[in-house]
């Protein structure tokens, strides 16, 4: 099972912006959302995928075990 499989339709949508290095302003406006609501989003994806940054939640959303 992906990992994506466990995140909400915006968390997806935050977490391919993510791996695509964007920034938290450049998420917002991809996802039309405010940067807290990003970061509440992050939080949420690193919760889930175990990890404690944002490097950490790329290698893992790109190369899931």
């Amino acid at each position: 099972m992906s990992v994506e499989n466990n995140l909400s339709n915006k968390e997806r949508d935050v977490a391919d912006c993510l791996t695509r290095g964007m920034t938290n302003l450049q998420i917002a406006q991809a996802c039309d959302i405010t940067e807290n609501t990003v970061k509440t989003h992050l939080k949420s994806i690193f919760k889930k995928l175990g990890v404690e940054n944002r490097t950490q939640a790329v290698l893992t959303l790109l190369n899931p075990s």
